[in-house]
């Protein structure tokens, strides 16, 4: 797998399930230019891990739409796959009303484009956050039993907006409101020693 880090996001146009369970037909990932785009790929609905994501997603939601951010969903499930997971009660497995959508990749080609796809036909749990010009920013792509935190997705979001108003960078572990420092050897050591 090539890193997309830095690269314009492969655009898609798919049916997605929107927050008010309308099917989009034409949903267009270029519709969200000028917003930050956190985009996931999970393998299945109706799994193990992949719903306690969804609901962890969800749980933050105004948090990323606070932020500017557009979360969107994507497996490998038909639309029709999607609509029945959300009204399917959470205590029987299901992920409810969730306030985002849910794109459809049937055919497995966002998949492809995104480096994420299995040979056994399912997409690895891939993350991509995308700047308001539609430039992926950050990547990250786990194996199929290991959860992702959406906790270090909204720091990396907090720390993508905090560069780009700055113009310091942020270093390892960096949360919000902490110190950043300049990116010139000043600055370095000016971090290091109050913090190092």
């Amino acid at each position: 797998m090539s890193p997309i880090v830095t690269e314009p996001a492969p655009d898609f146009t798919a049916t997605a399930v929107m927050p008010d369970n309308s099917f989009k037909e034409d949903f267009n990932l270029a519709d969200y230019r000028g917003q930050y785009v956190l985009l996931f790929f999970y393998p299945l609905d109706f799994t193990f891990v992949c719903p306690s994501e969804i609901l962890a997603f969800n749980r933050e939601l105004k948090q990323f739409e606070d932020n500017n951010c557009q979360l969107v969903g994507i497996s490998i499930d038909s639309h029709f796959s999607h609509f029945a997971w959300k009204n399917t009660p959470i205590n029987e497995g299901g992920i409810g009303n969730i306030g985002f959508p849910l794109v459809s990749d049937l055919d497995k080609s966002i998949s492809r484009r995104y480096q994420v796809l299995l040979d056994s036909g399912i997409a690895l749990r891939g993350l991509f956050l995308l700047d308001k010009e539609g430039i992926v920013r950050h990547q990250v792509i786990n194996d199929l039993p290991l959860g992702r935190n959406v906790n270090e997705a909204l720091r990396m979001l907090h720390a993508l907006q905090f560069t780009e108003q700055h113009g310091e960078v942020c270093p390892a572990n960096w949360q919000q409101g902490e110190d950043a420092m300049k990116p010139t050897r000043e600055g370095v050591s000016e971090y290091l020693a109050k913090h190092g």
